[in-house]
């Protein structure tokens, strides 16, 4: 990844920090997506914008929610904005809270949980990028 690719990404994870709270004064990058169990994605870098070599989005897992067990092709990294995930890695439990973060990489058997409490915010990274491709091709695309 350039130098620039890395800036850009940097500037918009702390975009998506920093803003968590307020409202937004454009609209929101990005496709948005939502998956059978109602988790949703807005992806916002992918190959048709920055290439293959990485994949950004933000994801809002709704309460209640359980994405069963399952792994990925791609390293995943979560940093969670608002809410508490349940990162299960290989049977290890990890409560995710705001300002923390999260991985995953290939073989890991990984779970992603959230309680009553819900939802739950992160962004999330997917290196190499196809994995969102390959995700999303599951999930309904928004108008």
């Amino acid at each position: 990844m350039s130098a620039s690719q890395r800036l850009a990404l940097f500037a918009i994870l702390i975009g998506a920090v920093s803003v968590s709270g307020a409202t937004p004064q454009a609209p929101p990058q990005g496709v948005t997506y939502t998956s059978p169990g109602g988790t949703r994605l807005r992806l916002i870098l992918d190959d048709t914008n920055i290439g293959g070599e990485i994949a950004l989005g933000e994801m809002m897992f709704p309460a209640n929610s359980d994405s069963g067990d399952h792994r990925h092709e791609a390293t995943e990294i979560f940093y969670v904005i608002s809410g508490e995930l349940q990162h299960i890695v290989n049977g290890n439990t990890e409560l995710l809270k705001a300002g923390m973060s999260g991985f995953v990489k290939p073989p890991d058997l990984v779970r992603h949980k959230v309680g009553p409490e819900g939802p739950a915010k992160v962004v999330v990274i997917w290196m190499p990028g196809a994995e969102a491709k390959r995700i999303t091709s599951r999930w309904k695309r928004e108008p």
